[in-house]
């Protein structure tokens, strides 16, 4: 195998226009190369959603490298350098949507697998791959269902490396050894619409939810902890009006997100905001959706092997860190496993001409061989 295995496969993953929730031939392209090294192949589709279980191995310790291969839309396509789904190099980066976000960590785990095994055919326990289609998206029919399956049939995972981009400025400085919960707020405040002439026979839901709203906003959920930066209450959307410039709104829609520490709960956090508002004495109603739950993976096995496979490859002492997004290891975590998100940089996610150095390419497989080499060897 030559020093481009990896970028030869980010290439073919990049040239699949996989936008959520379609995996395009995304999976069927990994699967190939796993099979011809002794994975077995399991296709789950849920839905509209494919996802791909491959294992290698009966016995545990089960590794399992996850991750997956929608990416989200390009938005204007006129805005970017090179099409998105035609990956271009330019100045030593590798430009096209999903190239950070995360088709090149999938093309490394591969690498790294299949020279894990040429060197170590006969390696203890267990290497697994739980790839997904839905992680952009509601991610409903994806990791979720995969790993209710796994779970309905006792089939356990040891330890669980995501791939997602958490590298800031060089690759390795940052692993995620967890998430902050995500709790979303669909709140409902009603007034009375009436003619702005004649305010006294209306009631402006806007006017009547302004102070709650800025006391939520800079309310002190908690001060964080040792792991975890401070709870943050953000307002995404608000809206309210028929768009005429002489009507008082009738009612007043805001959505709102938590992003949480081990400090708090869901339940505290709903608690809170119904004091606030109730205060205020609003008449409102409000839905809630528990996007995740926070997790954390403490110093172990698997982050002293991520930690000296990164100082070996690149010299780097990492950090531990459990800022950013959501991922799916909140799905994968509840298991018992030991997760840690480990990627490229994510300077450019989401964004018009995402990329990624490719000098970061061979480093990361040889990073995620060594993992594997710490683990099952």
């Amino acid at each position: 195998m030559n020093h481009s295995d990896t970028l030869e496969l980010s290439l073919q993953l990049l040239r699949q226009p996989s936008v959520t929730p379609i995996d395009h031939d995304c999976q069927n392209i990994m699967a190939e190369r796993l099979a011809k090294i002794g994975f077995y192949i399991e296709n789950m589709r849920f839905e509209d959603v494919d996802n791909l279980w491959a294992r290698r191995g009966t016995e545990s310790p089960v590794f399992c490298f996850a991750g997956h291969t929608d990416v989200v839309p390009t938005g204007q396509l006129e805005a970017w350098n090179s099409d998105p789904f035609l990956p271009s190099i330019r100045d030593g980066k590798l430009y096209g949507r999903g190239a950070a976000d995360m088709k090149t960590a999938l093309a490394a785990m591969v690498v790294a697998s299949e020279r894990f095994v040429a060197k170590h055919p006969n390696h203890k326990g267990s290497i697994a791959f739980l790839i997904t289609s839905d992680e952009e998206g509601p991610s409903i029919n994806g990791t979720v269902k995969v790993v209710e399956t796994l779970e309905a049939r006792q089939e356990k995972m040891t330890w669980c490396l995501v791939g997602e981009p958490s590298s800031t400025h060089q690759l390795g400085d940052i692993v995620k050894n967890g998430r902050r919960g995500s709790l979303n707020g669909m709140l409902k405040i009603q007034g009375k619409q009436g003619h702005v002439a004649y305010p006294h026979l209306a009631a402006n839901p806007i006017h009547l939810a302004t102070k709650a709203l800025t006391e939520l906003c800079d309310t002190v959920w908690d001060h964080g902890n040792e792991y975890f930066p401070a709870t943050s209450f953000q307002i995404s959307n608000i809206h309210a009006g028929t768009g005429a410039t002489n009507v008082i709104p009738g009612t007043l829609d805001v959505t709102f997100n938590f992003r949480y520490s081990t400090e708090v709960t869901a339940d505290i956090l709903k608690q809170r905001v119904i004091q606030t508002l109730d205060q205020h004495q609003l008449t409102y109603s409000i839905d809630w959706t528990l996007s995740g739950l926070p997790f954390l993976t403490p110093v172990g096995e698997l982050v002293n092997a991520a930690s000296n496979a990164i100082k070996n490859v690149t010299g780097v002492d990492t950090e531990l860190s459990t800022s950013g997004g959501t991922s799916d290891g909140r799905f994968i975590a509840p298991t018992g496993a030991q997760v840690l998100e480990l990627g490229v940089l994510n300077a450019t996610i989401h964004q018009i001409n995402e990329h990624v150095n490719v000098a970061d390419l061979e480093p990361l497989a040889e990073i995620y061989e060594q993992i594997l080499q710490q683990l099952l060897t």
